[in-house]
């Protein structure tokens, strides 16, 4: 394995230090703005300015790309979200935040889609889901690690906002120093709807449904920490439970729903999170021990995407993979978009427990929608199983790397930050 990541260990690098810097600063904002009385409402648009600019980072990046290769989009996009992140703490002001949320959005997928396109360039056809599960560790692990930079110092310093533009600028250096030879940037089609809806409708409704709920979850976790009482400190450990708790629980549930048809094991797997998200509401009346629920949540909640592509790329044709994949991440980037929003009027009008129980009622349908499906009727694989690995939602980019040449049905989805 050695001597697979020694040639990308720049770009592995560069990944980790660039999401040290991003998982900070989602938190950061959540912190900050409700110190500075942002209503929930107000922080759940925050949240889904990221999202949005996330999704028109798919159409925008790509050719930002191709006309200034690699190395000179990396740059441009760095600088562009280093700037974004300190003009945070030089305007604080909601309307604002929300706009540079989205030009953040557009400018990290950029960032995603030259790290996994150099990737995919640089792995062998037949080594590419052993690259994909070290790219997705780096990814958990550094998003994980973030969160406790928040011990640094108090969030309504200017000096976590610098901490976070350092980690980005340092991202420069590992990736533009690369000896590597930039690879061309492919085009990824998108399958119409209703032909994923055709192929694998409980696909499509765990695409949507995960994305409501994860978004809100990235969105508006740290904010729901905050008002149930816990300190920077706490909310910090809250954020790194869940992450660790979706590393953790990714690969067994993945293993299981290779063992069974994948419709029940997402629908037992989307009911478990949503008990989580009960559970969750429950124990946060009860201090620190809401971190129980958090781990929960996230194992169970991280785990629905990877199984939702697994069990569309189990009804594609091996040439519909990459576009009817790309399909999906269109769905759960419109769920995220929504989803911090939605959490936070529900905030808004109920109270921080909102928040759990929006998680519960958004993936309680996509439980029973499902399971009802695994009962109604067979599941028909086109060709050969996929394989479920853990991933996190990125760039379309990463598409590439989930579809070795010689391994069609390997493929895994993920979820994401």
């Amino acid at each position: 394995m050695l001597p697979l990541l020694l040639p990308i260990g720049s770009l592995l690098v560069g990944i980790a230090l660039l999401l040290l810097g991003t998982g900070l600063l989602n938190t950061v904002l959540a912190l900050r703005g409700t110190q500075e009385g942002f209503s929930d409402i107000t922080l759940g648009l925050i949240g889904s300015g990221y999202f949005l600019g996330f999704f028109l980072g798919t159409y925008v990046a790509p050719p930002v790309i191709r006309r200034l290769g690699h190395v000179r989009a990396f740059a441009f996009f760095a600088a562009a979200t280093a700037s974004f992140m300190l003009l945070h703490a030089l305007i604080v002001n909601a309307a604002f935040w929300i706009v540079l949320r989205v030009a953040m959005g557009i400018s990290l997928v950029g960032l995603y889609t030259v790290i996994e396109s150099w990737l995919n360039g640089q792995a062998p056809p037949e080594r590419r889901g052993q690259i994909f599960a070290v790219y997705m560790a780096v990814n958990l692990g550094a998003l994980a690690l973030a969160q406790q930079l928040l011990h640094i110092a108090p969030p309504s310093e200017f000096t976590l906002f610098a901490v976070a533009a350092i980690f980005v600028c340092l991202a420069m250096m590992p990736v533009t120093a690369t000896r590597q030879a930039p690879p061309q940037l492919p085009h990824t089609p998108r399958l119409q709807l209703r032909q994923l809806w055709a192929a694998a409708p409980v696909a499509c409704a765990g695409a949507l449904l995960s994305g409501l709920a994860m978004g809100a979850f990235w969105g508006m976790s740290a904010v729901y920490g905050g008002r149930i009482g816990l300190d920077d400190s706490g909310i910090a450990l809250f954020m790194t439970f869940a992450i660790l708790g979706g590393a953790a629980l990714q690969w067994p549930i993945g293993r299981f729903s290779d063992s069974t048809d994948r419709r029940l094991a997402l629908g037992w797997v989307a009911a478990a999170a949503a008990a989580a998200g009960v559970l969750m509401a429950l124990l946060g009346l009860a201090g620190k021990a809401v971190l129980v629920g958090a781990f929960l949540f996230g194992g169970a909640a991280f785990s629905i995407y990877p199984i939702v592509v697994a069990h569309l790329v189990d009804h594609l044709s091996h040439e519909d993979i990459l576009s009817g994949s790309a399909g999906l991440l269109l769905l759960h980037g419109v769920g995220a978009a929504i989803g911090p929003t939605l959490a936070g009027l529900l905030m808004g009008w109920l109270g921080p427990a909102a928040l759990p129980v929006y998680f519960t009622c958004m993936l309680t349908p996509l439980a029973a929608y499902a399971l009802m499906q695994a009962r109604r009727t067979t599941d028909v694989i086109v060709d050969e199983p996929a394989h479920c690995m853990p991933m996190v939602r990125t760039s379309p980019t990463v598409l590439e790397m989930m579809t070795p040449a010689e391994e069609p049905h390997a493929a895994p989805g993920g979820a994401g930050s």
